[in-house]
């Protein structure tokens, strides 16, 4: 094409986008169905795994649930079923190791079938400085926070696009987006997972594959108790997330096909603030707002 009809073509949509925006900041976008979707969570045996399981049973999904923890993943599957989950199925897996993920990839797409909503939740956090983190525990973050995600979309993702039809969704973080005090192998696997979640996103839509959306949420601390040990320095501003509310955007999210999910919504300033300003000024402004952590000496590593 023609250098300069594709730079008007490019001017023009990119007008048309942002009008779009503006619009919908009045009129609330349209919710699709999900009922009888098959959706995975990883990490849904506690914290806002089991929390999104809930939600996407309100639905009427089909929900399979994987976590290294049988027992909270029986309480979660509890919990969708009271909520009105057409069926729910559970499986252990340790997300860091890929043959394991591809073996129970396998075993779901025999028993339960093709998954169509794929949520990469499944996270672990150190809480120690970098120079402190033993080697073995900066590993596992990348492998659970980072890796894990390639391994599940190698799995999932090739009956997505033979059906041109699925949602992938990354629960990374605003530590995704900003880099944190205390926070290095924490910071570093959740840049890769945002960016990792991007890259694939514009390769389905550069192959023509558009009926395959993604969601990247990236939401300040949460309350679970994965990040015991935070503290936030101006809470009006940049408060602790209330898990329960953090699951319902997550959903909300989905249901719109809306690509980025920043929470609190100051983020969305912060994050743009980070990219227009010089690195003393974001750094300046980021001890300013609080972004450190204060590690917790008894803490091996905890999931999110």
């Amino acid at each position: 094409m023609n250098f300069l009809l594709e730079t008007l073509r490019v001017l023009l949509l990119s007008l048309w986008y942002n009008v779009e925006a503006f619009i919908h900041l009045f009129v609330p976008k349209r919710k699709k169905n999900i009922t009888g979707e098959l959706v995975l969570i990883t990490g849904a045996g506690s914290g806002i795994g089991r929390l999104m399981a809930r939600e996407f049973a309100a639905h009427g999904t089909v929900l399979v649930l994987w976590d290294i923890n049988q027992e909270g993943m029986k309480e979660t599957a509890k919990l969708a079923k009271q909520n009105g989950a057409s069926r729910v199925h559970y499986y252990l897996c340790d997300c860091s190791d890929k043959n394991e993920v591809y073996r129970v990839a396998d075993q779901v797409k025999r028993e339960v079938g093709d998954i169509s909503i794929l949520v990469n939740n499944a996270g672990i956090v150190t809480g120690k400085k970098f120079m402190d983190a033993p080697d073995s525990l900066i590993e596992k973050t990348m492998e659970v926070n980072s890796m894990a995600h390639f391994w599940t979309y190698k799995a999932f993702l090739p009956a997505m696009i033979a059906n041109n039809h699925g949602h992938l969704v990354s629960i990374a973080s605003s530590a995704g987006l900003i880099s944190v005090n205390g926070l290095a192998d924490y910071c570093a696997s959740k840049f890769a997972a945002v960016g990792f979640a991007e890259s694939v996103g514009l390769e389905l839509l550069a192959t023509g594959k558009d009926g395959i959306k993604t969601t990247i949420v990236c939401p300040y601390f949460i309350n679970t108790g994965m990040f015991d040990g935070c503290q936030t320095k101006w809470p009006t501003l940049l408060p602790i997330l209330d898990p329960e509310y953090v699951a319902k955007k997550i959903l909300n999210a989905v249901l719109t096909d809306q690509v980025y999910l920043l929470l609190p919504k100051t983020m969305y300033l912060i994050s743009a603030l980070k990219t227009a300003l010089s690195w003393k000024v974001t750094s300046t402004l980021g001890l300013y707002l609080g972004f450190v952590v204060h590690p917790n000496p008894k803490l091996t590593y905890k999931m999110q």
